[in-house]
């Protein structure tokens, strides 16, 4: 999956969208006990998401792949989409 948006929400989740028109919602809240994402806990480093096409990053070097987002989305369907 190629993603081509990435928008953070107040609820520690992420709408994703695909290059293929799919879109989701991934919920970043079981990862930020660990070390990696624990500076995640901070709402202006989680706003800081960069979406880098296979994978998305943030500057304290936490990151998620294209394919773990896929695998673990809620799905949205068509009209629901932002």
């Amino acid at each position: 999956m190629n993603i081509v948006e990435i928008v953070p929400n107040d609820n520690y989740t992420l709408y994703v969208k695909a290059e293929d028109g799919r879109a989701g919602l991934f919920d970043v809240k079981p990862y930020l006990e660990s070390e990696a994402f624990a500076p995640l806990n901070d709402r202006v480093e989680f706003e800081r998401v960069h979406n880098s096409g296979y994978f998305v990053e943030w500057d304290c070097g936490a990151d998620l792949s294209a394919d773990t987002i896929q695998a673990r989305w809620k799905t949205l369907s068509t009209e629901n989409a932002q």
